[in-house]
C-alpha cells in the first residue's frame, strides 16, 4: 500500500498537474471569446487560476502548510475550472 503525500506535497502535485493539463501561461487563454460566445468567462476563469497557483507556490515556499480544507477547495476549484475550459473548446476532456 502506497503511502500517502503530506499535505504540502499534495498540494504540490496539484499544482504541477495544473501546469501540465491546463494552458496557464498560454496567452490565447486569456482572451475574449469572438462575439462574447463563452459559457463562462475563460479569461476570468484563466486569471482567477493564475492568482490562486501564484498565491500556492508562494506560501508553499514561505514554508506554509495548506490544511486539508485548503487543498480540497484548490482541488475542486482546479476540476470546474476545467470543466468551464471544456466547455468553451480550449482544453479537450
Amino acid at each position: 500500500m502506497a503511502k500517502k503525500p503530506d499535505r504540502r506535497t499534495a498540494m504540490l502535485q496539484i499544482i504541477e498537474q495544473v501546469k501540465l493539463e491546463l494552458p496557464l501561461y498560454d496567452s490565447d487563454t486569456f482572451v475574449c471569446g469572438p462575439d462574447n460566445s463563452c459559457i463562462g468567462c475563460p479569461k476570468k476563469l484563466m486569471e482567477l487560476l493564475e492568482s490562486e497557483v501564484s498565491y500556492w507556490e508562494c506560501a508553499l515556499e514561505r514554508g506554509d502548510s495548506p490544511d486539508f480544507d485548503d487543498i480540497s477547495r484548490f482541488g475542486k476549484m482546479c476540476r470546474n475550472i476545467k470543466r468551464g475550459l471544456v466547455r468553451n473548446n480550449i482544453v479537450a476532456a
